[in-house]
């Protein structure tokens, strides 16, 4: 159901308080004048929000129209992290504020409280530490945790590592020698949906067009668009161990690279200052202003660059500088029972079938691929490209059986839509394939703990989105 537009709710904003949560004073006129200028609605699953100007404003946009989300991505973040670590999450908002909150730059911090300002603002209390917790949850729960955890949670289940499946082609690889990009993203379906497209227009720097969730000042998911002509993506690297807790977190690095780089150079050259290796990634990064692609591999000593403007670059979270790969991760980059090492195999097959053939629509079959390359058949399960570990026995022992984590979409952008700011996306899975909750929780009742957590797909269509959507 599409949201009311902002512009229809500020004539019952001048007389009264809003509905959203239990508001603690009617808007301010400044507040109200902010609005003005953002919107958002739901399309195929997705939630659209447009926000803009400065970091307050678009801070408090963001807060404001995705109270409830963002409440609710808090609250699934509380569950899963006391489950796993029987740790209360006020702990860890803790450790967050210490160790990340003062090292993120001031205009990231302005508009994280902005967000605070406009959920409060929609009766929902939080805090500047609390989102940005949330905004480096990946990163504190994933890297920095693990290397304290046996002093405090033991039987801690590290968050995957092993995640998303993109490509990026040019030249002689693409039917008309430009850009193509796709990417899926694999997460765990007991964590918050990713289904968040956000269109930033920035007081200053370039327009971000990209996939997100709500709440986050980045992507999260690591999809994106802007006006500079770039287009990005990243698979996480597997098996990643080294952090830096003096370093500046991934997610802030992220979004100034993303808002303030011009080219590819300049974007990697900020991912990398002050990197923590926290959130370790491949990213695949494409200029449609000089057709080059290119993969940087950031790890935290070590760090893999290639550019080329003919050719392609795969993800599947194997990482392919070899110092990296022997110092930095502990991860067998040869046995094919493991999800990455089979969907790295099947990403050479397809290259190397498609040359000359990709486009959008090759991209979203790519994309929903379900050949599993040690099975050497059509059964999609945890090491498709489309992954479904959801519907895999793993009788191989690599995995949980019926593991709850796989593809939850599908994007894909050719240089003409980065021109025109737009993408074409899948919400749910990229071969459409539906999920519902109940059905699967009743099936596999060791997973019972989820129970509210774990949220219904529906099969959606492929669509087209584009900024400045109405």
């Amino acid at each position: 159901m599409q949201k009311y537009p902002v512009v229809l709710i500020f004539l019952f904003l001048s007389f009264s308080t809003i509905a959203i949560g239990q508001p603690e004073s009617v808007l301010t006129s400044m507040q109200k004048e902010w609005l003005t200028h953002a919107n958002s609605h739901e399309k195929s699953g997705w939630t659209y929000l447009h926000i803009e100007g400065s970091p307050r404003e678009r801070g408090f946009q963001h807060g404001f129209l995705l109270a409830k989300e963002i409440d609710e991505a808090l609250l699934q973040m509380r569950k899963v992290w006391y489950y796993q670590t029987a740790l209360d999450w006020e702990w860890l908002v803790q450790k967050g504020g210490e160790l990340f909150t003062p090292k993120v730059d001031a205009e990231n911090i302005e508009e994280i409280d902005g967000i605070v300002e406009g959920m409060k603002a929609a009766g929902i209390r939080t805090s500047r530490d609390e989102i940005v917790t949330y905004n480096g949850s990946t990163e504190l729960m994933g890297y920095w945790f693990p290397l304290i955890k046996d002093k405090l949670s033991p039987n801690y289940p590290e968050p995957k590592k092993e995640s998303c499946s993109s490509f990026i082609a040019t030249g002689k690889m693409t039917t008309d020698g430009q850009i193509v990009l796709g990417h899926n993203t694999m997460s765990s379906f007991y964590y918050p949906s990713c289904n968040i497209i956000i269109d930033i227009v920035p007081e200053k720097g370039h327009r971000i067009f990209m996939q997100g969730y709500a709440g986050l000042i980045h992507s999260g998911t690591d999809f994106f668009v802007t006006d500079a002509g770039l287009v990005g993506s990243e698979t996480t690297i597997g098996g990643f161990f080294p952090f830096d807790e003096n370093g500046i977190p991934e997610f802030a690095r992220m979004r100034t690279a993303t808002q303030y780089a011009s080219g590819i150079d300049e974007w990697c050259e900020i991912m990398k200052k002050g990197n923590n290796g926290g959130y370790a990634n491949a990213w695949l990064i494409g200029d449609i202003k000089t057709n080059e692609i290119a993969r940087l591999e950031l790890g935290l000593k070590y760090i893999g660059f290639e550019k080329k403007k003919d050719g392609f670059f795969v993800g599947s979270n194997v990482a392919e500088d070899i110092k990296i790969l022997r110092f930095e991760t502990k991860i067998s980059e040869t046995d094919i029972r493991y999800s990455s090492i089979a969907r790295r195999v099947r990403w050479k097959q397809l290259m190397k079938e498609n040359v000359g053939k990709i486009d959008t629509k090759k991209g979203q079959e790519m994309e929903a691929d379900h050949f599993d390359t040690y099975l050497n058949s059509e059964t999609p399960g945890l090491r498709t490209l489309c992954s479904h570990p959801d519907l895999d026995p793993d009788i191989y022992g690599v995995d949980e059986p019926y593991a709850p984590w796989g593809a939850l979409d599908g994007k894909v952008i050719d240089a003409a839509m980065a021109k025109k700011m737009s993408f074409s996306a899948r919400w749910g899975s990229a071969c459409g394939t539906p999920f519902s909750a109940k059905t699967y929780l009743e099936k596999h009742q060791q997973y019972d703990w989820m129970d509210g957590l774990v949220k219904d797909r529906p099969s959606e269509p492929w669509t087209i989105f584009t900024a400045g959507e109405k």
